[in-house]
């Protein structure tokens, strides 16, 4: 906690000190945006942990953080790069080779956000035929489809692929970055990686997801008073 005070009040004398501001709605690369941009990725992180559907995560984030009108994830397929499941997949699906597993690639995006991309391998004979139409032919996402199954997700792994501090910062193992006056907070491509499986509620395994969420999660103002 005093490392945390320290830093807050060290970024906040940076902004203060500040000749130039970055572009309107985007993050300042301060001490004190660099600590809530990690709070506001761990709070994500945490939120996919604790619930069964990704996609209604993301609705509620993209609602919270205003991020488009309407806030609701659409799923926009990505055809053309099917990818076979890999042998790992089989066998957290309990399938046997030759047994049909059918493959959906999407982008999850709230209005111009494209919040995350998924690689969805499942079991069209684990589904209904009304989930499994809608999925071969329309772009909804795969959470809402499913949704009548109840289904419950089991986190296999969850990777922070991106942190805007470095290890250490906390304990004083390593040094806060200095603020860099009138410039915005480099934020990659790729930030949160989770792979799952989506089992029915009678315990079956019917889907297997690699999520990776991007920088576009990010895509609000800091809610810190800015000079």
């Amino acid at each position: 906690m005093a490392n945390l005070k320290r830093a807050i009040a060290a970024g906040a004398l940076a902004m203060l000190a500040l000749g130039a501001s970055p572009a309107p709605g985007s993050w300042p690369d301060t001490p004190v945006a660099r600590l809530e941009a990690l709070a506001e990725l761990q709070t994500l992180n945490a939120d996919l942990l604790s619930h069964d559907s990704a996609t209604l995560t993301l609705d509620r984030w993209c609602a919270r953080h205003h991020l488009a009108d309407g806030a609701k994830i659409v799923a926009d397929r990505v055809r053309g790069h099917d990818k076979p499941p890999p042998a790992t997949v089989r066998d957290q699906l309990h399938v046997e080779t030759g047994q049909p597993i059918a493959y959906r690639r999407v982008r999850l995006r709230c209005g111009a956000h494209v919040l995350s991309e998924a690689d969805n391998w499942y079991v069209p004979s684990r589904l209904t035929p009304d989930m499994n139409r809608a999925l071969e032919t329309s772009d909804v996402a795969f959470g809402r489809v499913v949704q009548p199954l109840r289904f419950q997700r089991h986190t296999v792994s969850a990777k922070l692929l991106w942190s805007p501090l470095p290890e250490g910062w906390d304990n004083g193992g390593a040094p806060l970055p200095l603020a860099n006056p009138g410039a915005s907070l480099p934020t990659p491509d790729k930030v949160i990686e989770h792979q799952a499986l989506l089992t029915r509620a009678d315990g079956e395994p019917f889907s297997y997801v690699v999520e990776t969420y991007t920088g576009a999660v990010l895509d609000f103002p800091p809610s810190f008073d800015q000079p």
